[in-house]
């Protein structure tokens, strides 16, 4: 086998795998280095498995709106084999055999770069391999769970993500450390699941504090409605778990404590780019890799150096992430033949508009663009709309007690959407509607002739029209 390569990419996540497969459909050859699982932490510790656990509670709460339909009880054993089999059991050899296919060399090992262009892998027994790139390293190494330093926290073997996606058994009594998606998320489907005591500590004021404030409070309201205890302007002092797998004892500040069975940690993620090696090319061996808008190292000499998805900062979104794959990886293919590498197609844009995310919760928030906070700070003049969801057709013809609302945020001098949210139940398939009209900057005018369909809850683009004025 080679040790030398067009480009060798550190990390074979969803980001990882996108740049193998441009790179290699533009006639270049191209290594790829994973030490865990091919397909990574979306694929069997985030994304994917999450939403196998969201998706029958989202179901039964559909179902109990309806009226004629009868609601049975959840069947946790065949909720937990689903998930195993959106997993694939956590055995990525289908994941292997795509890198194979597109041509690229999977390497199963620790990748750290070694020099310019020199990638080191260290393989399960501690052999060791030189790679050499002729063209780029890509470095897409994600990001992993933030343990805080909470005094007894990290001896108590605290979940994260990923024993909270990958439970076998679910605890009657849960602690979620977190106000943000994985803490609203995770909590949420959990609880559907039979952790019937579950109380989410909230540093802040409010949950999801990227989002519109109406979506948040929606969310919490709906939290609170299934049963989950969400406690505000709170913080945990200690953690106690003096016998391992035992109950947990949580300290809080504001004087109570609680006793669990599992504590989840949901306070953020830090950027794999410790480790990596960047102390070898003179690089800061922590915080994000800085790159321009082609994913390229600002601070590399011969710009051979490349990051794309967490390990940039940039975004934390797995869609973001193989995003910037792409355009990566044509403008790797392009500088490495001499072709034209400035098209726009091969430039980040979307980053700065206000990438889309779902969060999906019961009620489902969905965003795309400038909040209108954001938007104002940023000295845009700005008009917002908002809208009940509910009170469109064909929302109500989903079932009885259809709560949502719709927010546009309008730059009045182009009149066209800084930013669009929504949040209820099974809005998620409203969101890719709103990516493209704040993405292409679809004047209002020209939105008024998308005629959405009757009878659908898509009509709130009309509605939210006409409360703007059209």
């Amino acid at each position: 086998m080679s040790d030398v390569f067009d480009v060798i990419v550190i990390g074979a996540g969803p980001a990882g795998e996108n740049v193998v497969g441009r790179v290699t459909r533009g006639g270049l050859t191209a290594a790829i280095v994973e030490q865990e699982l091919a397909g990574g932490e979306c694929a069997y510790w985030a994304c994917v498995p999450s939403k196998a656990l969201l998706r029958p509670m989202e179901l039964v709460a559909e179902t109990g709106r309806m009226p004629g339909l009868t609601l049975e009880p959840v069947d946790v054993a065949a909720v937990l084999a689903r998930r195993d089999e959106t997993v694939s059991r956590y055995d990525d050899s289908g994941q292997i055999r795509w890198i194979e296919s597109v041509n690229g060399t999977p390497f199963r090992g620790t990748g750290r770069l070694a020099g310019p262009r020199q990638v080191e892998v260290t393989d399960g027994d501690g052999g060791k391999r030189l790679l050499t790139a002729r063209h780029a390293v890509v470095l897409a190494t994600g990001s992993a769970a933030t343990i805080p330093p909470v005094p007894g926290l990290a001896d108590a073997q605290p979940w994260t993500n990923r024993e909270a996606t990958g439970v076998k058994d679910v605890p009657e009594r849960l602690v979620v450390l977190g106000g943000g998606v994985v803490a609203c998320e995770m909590s949420q489907a959990l609880y559907a699941l039979g952790a019937k005591e579950t109380t989410l500590v909230v540093r802040g004021d409010r949950l999801l504090g990227r989002v519109e404030p109406f979506a948040s409070e929606m969310v919490t309201d709906s939290l609170r409605e299934y049963g989950i205890d969400v406690r505000f302007n709170t913080t945990i002092q200690r953690v106690s778990r003096p016998v391992p797998g035992g109950e947990v004892t949580v300290d809080l500040s504001d004087g109570s404590r609680i006793v669990a069975d599992e504590i989840l940690v949901a306070a953020g993620r830090n950027l794999g780019s410790f480790d990596v090696g960047l102390g070898s090319i003179g690089l800061a061996a922590e915080g994000p890799v800085v790159v321009d808008d082609s994913m390229r190292a600002t601070a590399v000499e011969d710009g051979w150096l490349y990051a794309v998805g967490d390990v940039n900062g940039r975004n934390l979104l797995t869609h973001m992430g193989k995003y910037q794959a792409r355009l990566c990886g044509d403008v790797i293919v392009a500088r490495a033949t001499g072709g034209k590498e400035d098209l726009p197609s091969m430039r980040d844009r979307s980053d700065a508009i206000g990438a889309p995310q779902v969060i999906f919760t019961d009620p489902n928030v969905c965003a795309v663009g400038r909040t209108e906070e954001r938007a104002r700070r940023e000295g845009f003049n700005v008009r917002s709309v908002e809208y009940d969801l509910g009170a469109v057709e064909g929302a109500y013809l989903l079932g009885d007690g259809y709560k949502g609302r719709a927010k546009a945020v309008v730059d009045e001098d182009r009149r066209v959407l800084l930013g669009v949210t929504f949040a209820g139940p099974g809005a998620a398939e409203l969101l890719h509607a709103a990516t493209i009209a704040v993405t292409a900057e679809v004047t209002l005018d020209d939105l008024w002739h998308a005629v959405p369909t009757f009878p659908t809850v898509s009509e709130i683009w009309l509605r939210l029209l006409e409360e703007y004025g059209l």
